[in-house]
């Protein structure tokens, strides 16, 4: 039996990954917190935003779909956007406004006060991001930020943020799935606490957090978006 020794640059990568991770592990619980939000949000009529550049858009599309579909076990759909997803949109809009405003012109469009937008970089510093952050922040949305190193401008442009520590841009994208992962785990994991038995999500009592008697709050009206 011959046994294969993994190259000095495949155990190098590795290595690399494993490092990050243990690092990011002393913040990860900042993804439960996340996960738990945005099931509050999201079953209250609320909307995920989502943005990112080249891996980071892929990443941001990931999360966005494993929330319309499902991430393991089946549950109701639930709104989430990945704003690049949208070609003609974010076409048009470089165009038109330059590449800066592809993603805050359609966070100024479909997001509403209360509303998540979460930004996914590995740098920290792109252009788009941060204006989107800017735009989301006026509108009342709550700014997400999943970068890399730390500190960085989208960080400091954003409510929260969780930074990771990869030596590379390789291994900050595989850390971030990790992230993506273990919010969608969070959010299920919520839902199903909030659910009724009937299996449909409560969407006026069982995420608002109202006091016993308390009148239900009126509701928004999606339609504007």
């Amino acid at each position: 039996m011959t046994l294969h020794v993994p190259s000095s640059s495949v155990a190098g990568h590795c290595d690399e990954l494993l490092d990050a991770l243990h690092r990011f592990r002393e913040r990860a619980q900042l993804t439960e917190r996340w996960g738990e939000r945005l099931a509050a949000v999201l079953g209250g009529g609320g909307r995920l935003l989502a943005a990112g550049n080249g891996g980071s858009a892929a990443q941001a599309q990931h999360l966005t779909a494993e929330l319309v579909g499902r991430y393991r076990d089946d549950r109701p759909p639930f709104s989430a956007l990945a704003l690049h997803a949208d070609t003609s949109s974010t076409t048009a809009i470089a165009n038109d406004y330059g590449v800066d405003e592809v993603f805050a012109r359609q966070v100024r469009a479909h997001g509403r006060p209360g509303d998540v937008l979460m930004l996914l970089s590995t740098s920290g510093a792109s252009a788009n991001l941060l204006s989107a952050a800017d735009a989301g922040r006026a509108a009342g949305l709550s700014v997400w930020a999943l970068t890399g190193p730390a500190p960085n401008p989208l960080m400091a442009g954003s409510d929260e943020a969780l930074c990771v520590p990869g030596a590379s841009t390789a291994t900050v994208q595989e850390v971030h799935l990790v992230a993506v992962h273990m919010i969608c785990e969070a959010f299920d994991a919520a839902v199903e606490r909030w659910q009724p038995a009937s299996g449909r999500p409560e969407r006026q009592r069982g995420f608002d957090r109202r006091e016993p008697g308390q009148p239900a709050p009126e509701r928004q009206d999606r339609n504007r978006r």
